[in-house]
């Protein structure tokens, strides 16, 4: 059974490349049709990119932001409550706490991981050896 690598800080893959190169053609093709539509597309793919590529959040954080994106969002197509840049802002209010919990975490392998969580190579170290260990 082969086990993950360590390779912790920014990460970058041909697949990225693709999911940027469309969400910015999304962008742009819809901000000739109405400039809020290609803020619908764009907050997410910023933070698709922060948030896989450069500080590595979690799964529940990451769906933790999505669903605040989603909802401000919904109701500003469905009542125009809270509006656009509202909903914006508070986007990435919210981006901001999400990185900074995630940075606080003992297993943090984002960008800067180094200086943040030293102790991380140790760390990944002994619960590979448990897997290891349990898998024999």
């Amino acid at each position: 059974m082969s086990h993950p690598k360590f390779s912790p800080g920014f990460r970058f893959s041909f697949l990225d490349l693709i999911v940027l190169v469309v969400g910015a053609v999304s962008v742009v093709l819809l901000w000739s049709v109405e400039w809020w539509l290609s803020l619908i597309v764009c907050v997410p793919f910023v933070h698709f990119f922060l948030f896989c590529n450069i500080f590595r959040v979690s799964r529940m954080l990451e769906l933790t932001w999505a669903g605040v994106y989603i909802t401000l969002a919904g109701s500003t197509i469905v009542c125009g409550i809270p509006g656009w840049w509202p909903t914006a802002i508070v986007s990435v209010l919210v981006a901001a706490v999400i990185v900074l919990l995630e940075m606080r975490k003992p297993y943090y392998h984002g960008i800067g991981w180094q200086r943040i969580n030293p102790g991380l190579p140790s760390l990944w170290e002994k619960q590979h050896s448990v897997i290891k260990e349990t898998n024999r």
